[in-house]
């Protein structure tokens, strides 16, 4: 699966609700809750220990995003990671990449 189709199948992809002219905001919903559950206990454990993931959550956070977005961003970034890593068949690198 692609990153995109792997995110709304577990529901953590954003998805909008706009009707006409409308626009709304955009939410994360959906998905299977079960995994949704497992990935966000993982993702706060990576957030706090694992240093890739941990940068990228400090670097949101300092960017002015909410604690709970930044924490969302982060399930999708593990769920990338781990549907990379099973599509490549490669073991985890844990390599920081420096941002601009």
């Amino acid at each position: 699966m692609t990153r995109k189709q792997i995110a709304a199948l577990v529901g953590v992809a954003p998805l909008n609700r706009d009707s006409g002219t409308w626009r709304g905001t955009r939410t994360v919903w959906g998905g299977r809750a079960q995994v949704r559950a497992v990935l966000y206990m993982a993702a706060v454990v990576a957030a706090r220990f694992n240093p890739v993931i941990r940068a990228f959550y400090q670097r949101l956070c300092a960017k002015g995003n909410a604690k709970k977005v930044a924490l969302t961003a982060c399930m999708r970034k593990v769920l990338t990671i781990l549907n990379a890593m099973l599509k490549s068949g490669t073991p985890w690198r844990g390599t920081v990449v420096q941002h601009a």
